[in-house]
């Protein structure tokens, strides 16, 4: 929903990938190769989704040029990580400041 849900141009924008995360444990176990970005929606209610794929070895990846015009498909094709194992959704809606009286 980058830039508005209203006109998502951009769609995608990448908040952070992890790596090599050992199936037991969590992803501070992993290799960070995007550090996090909180998501910062600016108007109106966007969407987030956290997406899991289980890798068949470990593997180098490239960190992407940008975190602007990320695909997650393509992404997964790139790096042969066939389809999400698992998938969370949430929406995120900027809070407006309060008034003052």
């Amino acid at each position: 929903d980058v830039p508005g849900p209203s006109d998502p141009y951009l769609r995608e924008h990448l908040h952070w990938i992890v790596t090599d995360i050992p199936g037991t444990t969590d992803a501070t176990f992993g290799r960070e190769v995007v550090s996090y970005e909180i998501p910062r929606p600016n108007i109106g209610i966007h969407r987030f989704v956290f997406v899991l794929f289980k890798q068949k070895r470990r593997q180098a990846v490239d960190p992407p040029s940008s975190r602007d015009h990320f695909t997650t498909r393509s992404f997964a094709e790139e790096n042969d990580l066939g389809l999400p194992v698992a998938a969370v959704f949430f929406n995120g809606q900027r809070e407006t400041a309060a008034r003052r009286r």
